[in-house]
């Protein structure tokens, strides 16, 4: 505490007046409008499911109402957090991480949940370390990064360093099994290591290496194999391996140009599986159409291009860690929204990974609130460095 509180009275933003310097409205207001896009798909899409499963049709509504609280109220707390904290501690994050992912594999430490062990029960909330992982990941590789940037840009040592704790991490994912996650967590960090420096000639054969890795991780396990058939073609067996895809082209049809209107979605009357969660964006392109389903699409647009900008201006300001981080957080959100998207078009295989901000689940939505938190802390500051450099010129020029 002592330690993090003379970080705080050190950082540039602890002496500047905080209302000269606004939030960045993109970030902001595009993360609020998907959140509340997001609760009100839920609470379309969970009516009936809640009334069955639980006896109360506002079950899930209710508690996606406390996780919004949580999550808005936890980024507040972590976007007071100087990024020099964030720097100084990476390592003690990644080790946390990691303990997270070998306790989910516990027995009686660990939920299952489908025959997946991936979530840590604490009392009303089930806590998915995957989710945890990403964001330890993203704050260890920007430390290295920045630490280790010349050996990254000139030598395949500075690359291979970090596949050490990367890998310990795949296959803890893959014994959950967590193959969406895997999957991004891999994609963070190649793109960071690239967005670092990396040489494209290397880049191009460490992405052949991980995708004849991930090839053979499919072939290992027949139950994805059956996805990736599935997927080819899902009306093969509409009710079987090929339902879940089958029922989403479904809504996607009924939806049309404008909808069916709010709540008149079909497919969620328990023909769609986990439509609150991990397809509600089918459910909300066939209540708001094409138009609605766009307009989704937009707001992630805007909000993946806001984070990137704001990390290219921190590292035009030579702020190299801020600048990985917002790297390493945007592509985790346009990895995530880009493979819930695409399952549910149908252009890719089933994943378990939900739709960030938007998706039920309370694990999903404080980890990005997180993320999210940490970008407007770096967006914060690069201000306050800006205007700090801007006080320090005037006073030069008047002596």
């Amino acid at each position: 505490m002592i330690a993090f509180n003379a970080f705080w009275k050190t950082s540039p933003a602890s002496q500047v007046d905080a209302k000269l310097l606004p939030f960045d409205p993109w970030v902001l207001g595009a993360a609020l409008s998907l959140i509340l896009f997001g609760f009100i798909m839920i609470s379309s899409a969970s009516l009936d499911v809640a009334m069955r499963n639980n006896g109360t049709p506002y079950y899930y509504v209710f508690r996606q109402m406390i996780f919004i609280s949580i999550s808005l109220a936890g980024a507040m707390v972590v976007w007071r957090v100087p990024l020099r904290f964030w720097q100084q501690t990476g390592h003690w994050w990644m080790l946390m991480a990691g303990v997270l992912l070998v306790l989910v594999l516990v027995p009686g430490v660990g939920k299952g949940v489908n025959g997946s062990h991936r979530w840590l029960p604490l009392g009303p909330l089930n806590l998915q370390a995957s989710e945890v992982a990403k964001f330890c990941m993203v704050i260890y590789m920007a430390g290295y990064l920045v630490r280790r940037l010349d050996e990254v840009r000139s030598s395949w040592k500075g690359i291979a360093k970090p596949t050490l704790p990367l890998g310990i991490f795949c296959v803890l994912l893959y014994f959950e099994p967590d193959f969406g996650a895997l999957v991004v967590l891999m994609g963070t960090v190649m793109g960071m290591i690239f967005l670092g420096g990396m040489r494209f000639s290397q880049f191009i054969t460490v992405v052949s290496g991980v995708l004849l890795l991930l090839v053979t991780v499919v072939g290992l396990q027949p139950y994805r194999v059956a996805r990736l058939k599935s997927f080819l073609d899902p009306w093969a067996d509409p009710f079987g391996s090929g339902y879940q895809l089958s029922q989403a082209q479904i809504a996607f049809g009924r939806g049309d140009w404008f909808g069916t209107g709010l709540g008149n979605s079909v497919q969620k009357l328990f023909y769609l599986p986990e439509a609150h969660t991990d397809f509600v964006f089918s459910v909300m392109a066939e209540e708001l159409g094409f138009v609605g389903a766009a307009a989704m699409i937009v707001l992630f647009a805007i909000l993946v291009m806001s984070i990137f900008r704001i990390g290219r201006r921190a590292e035009k300001q030579k702020a190299f860690f801020p600048a990985y981080i917002c790297y390493g957080f945007g592509i985790i959100f346009a990895a995530q929204a880009l493979i819930n998207i695409g399952v549910n078009v149908g252009a890719l295989p089933t994943k378990g990974l939900t739709l960030p901000l938007v998706s039920y689940g309370g694990s999903s939505l404080l980890v990005s609130c997180a993320m999210l938190a940490v970008i407007l802390r770096v967006d914060y500051e690069l201000k306050c460095q800006l205007l700090m450099d801007g006080k320090s010129g005037e006073v030069t020029n008047e002596k």
